[in-house]
């Protein structure tokens, strides 16, 4: 299959330094098989902030989430973030999904239902079902069958098959077929001012 290349400089993703602060055991003893389905840790109405030098560098909110300590994941339901820039002022990058299931010891995560991701300093967004962020590798990828859309003010549109976000090489992949619009920022600038004028 033949792969469609772009470039563009900017953020991958930015929640996993946050959700790994957000690690705590608790030891409830032996449990049976049956009581291990449930839940080490459930907490509704979720809203942590990572602070910095006394400023705030993210924030999480979620409806539910849930810990589970012998599987080494926490579960997210409705859930949002924001990275801010420097000093807490301004938020750099903003995301939401339905739900995600975070691996709390490698911090990998998997976001499904509703997928959207600003990267406000890039002016990016990103909009699937599915999305996942392995961090070792700072990978962000979606299915090789989902479909993703790939906005910018300046006017460029993608939407396109099976993304690949390499932050590392700082490169943008689809895998499968890929139609829309590419705006050079020169070009946007002199469309404005044609209009301007």
């Amino acid at each position: 299959m033949k792969k469609n290349k772009f470039c563009i400089a900017g953020n991958a993703c930015v929640i996993a330094f946050c959700l790994l602060a957000l690690s705590c055991t608790f030891d409830y003893g032996d449990t049976d098989s049956t009581e291990r389905t449930l839940p080490d840790l459930v907490m509704r109405n979720v809203e942590y902030v990572r602070v910095r030098s006394a400023d705030p560098i993210a924030r999480i909110r979620a409806e539910r989430l849930d810990r589970y300590d012998d599987r080494g994941i926490m579960n997210l339901e409705n859930f949002t973030f924001e990275q801010y820039r420097e000093r807490g002022e301004e938020v750099s990058t903003f995301g939401s999904a339905g739900f995600a299931s975070v691996n709390i010891e490698t911090v990998d995560i998997l976001m499904e239902r509703g997928v959207r991701i600003e990267i406000e300093s890039e002016d990016i967004i990103v909009e699937t079902e599915h999305l996942s962020w392995r961090d070792g590798q700072r990978l962000l990828t979606t299915g090789e069958d989902d479909e993703v859309a790939v906005f910018q003010q300046t006017g460029t549109s993608f939407t396109g098959v099976g993304l690949v976000v390499d932050a590392r090489r700082r490169t943008w992949e689809f895998l499968g077929p890929v139609s829309g619009t590419y705006v050079h920022q020169d070009d946007a600038e002199d469309a404005e001012s044609q209009n301007g004028d």
